[in-house]
């Protein structure tokens, strides 16, 4: 029932992931019993999907601790006390991401060694994806919890995306070691001395470029950040088509190079990885943009199952104990 079109979008995702598995998994869809299956009789009786009943819904407006305190038959909490008691190997939701990073940390639990959970989001580079770590769980970090978001970061994109050995940077105001504040100098000091393939600080600028594959800040930072970068794909469009506009000569341009422009801007596009992983809980659970297309929802589907058989969990257990 989470996000701005549900069940509507949820559904058809599902269903999506689904057809193109080829039967590799079920998917359970938690919600309001009639409202799903008035979405699922939508399409073929032959949809392979099973609901669950939940009555409520946690909206967008609620607090982040409504999912247990005062709406414990909602969608994320059933959702999530399935994967915690082993009925789902998986939770997906496009719904409240505070309620979801709730529900999940305090359902499911921390994994040994981890104090505080933390969302990584794939940023597009000059080269291979960047993770962000922080990308909104925790406003404030302190150092250890920056180191951890650092080993969690390196696991993730070395098990999710092939790389043995990902380059992990600290986002500072500048490069020179000297530079930061009391956080950020004291977690340099614990990266340093870890086995990360720590490369020192990196500053804004550097992201983009791809001179790190995990880009390590607080959640206040990295999400100023991921927010922006989510605004530049509907700037540049603005820019394009007011560059059109502007002769006929500039509209042929524009149509000519059409198929490059698309392509480039689909690196750019959320859906294209669907959602960010809570890394650091004792389960998979993947948050969703509140306005999730099909696509999106199809594409969080297919990185919780990836993050499942990759064990990736298990890898940062052991990480976080041989990088100290």
């Amino acid at each position: 029932m989470g996000g701005d079109y549900a069940p509507e979008n949820v559904v058809a995702g599902a269903l999506d992931a689904l057809r193109e598995s080829g039967g590799r998994f079920t998917v359970l869809l938690v919600g309001q019993r009639e409202r799903v299956q008035q979405e699922l009789d939508r399409y073929s009786p032959r949809h392979g999907c099973t609901i669950v009943d939940a009555r409520e819904v946690v909206t967008m407006e609620d607090a982040p601790n409504a999912a247990l305190k005062t709406k414990r038959d909602s969608s994320i909490t059933v959702g999530v006390s399935l994967h915690r008691d082993g009925k789902a190997d998986a939770f997906v939701s496009a719904g409240n991401t505070g309620a979801v990073m709730s529900a999940s940390t305090l359902i499911l639990g921390r994994l040994a060694g981890i104090a505080r959970p933390t969302i990584g989001a794939l940023l597009p580079t000059e080269r291979t994806p960047c993770l962000l770590v922080d990308a909104g769980a925790n406003v404030d970090s302190r150092p250890r919890h920056l180191f951890e978001f650092s080993v969690m970061g390196s696991v993730y994109v070395s098990s999710m995306l092939g790389n043995g050995n990902p380059r992990v940077g600290l986002l500072s105001i500048g490069e020179e070691d000297s530079k930061g504040n009391e956080a950020s100098l004291e977690a340099l000091r614990l990266l340093r001395e870890s086995k990360l393939n720590f490369v020192g600080n990196v500053e804004g600028r550097d992201v983009l470029r791809g001179k790190v594959d995990v880009a390590v800040c607080d959640g206040f930072v990295g999400n100023i950040l991921l927010k922006f970068g989510e605004s530049i794909p509907a700037f540049l469009k603005a820019k394009f088509s007011a560059y059109a506009k502007k002769s006929f000569l500039n509209t042929l341009v524009m149509v000519i190079a059409r198929r490059g422009r698309k392509a480039v801007l689909s690196e750019l596009d959320y859906q294209e990885h669907g959602g960010v992983p809570l890394l650091g809980v004792s389960g998979v659970s993947i948050i969703g943009h509140g306005r999730s297309t099909p696509k999106a929802i199809k594409n969080m589907i297919f990185r919780a199952e990836e993050m499942v058989t990759r064990r990736v969990n298990a890898s940062i257990e052991e990480a976080i104990l041989n990088y100290a």
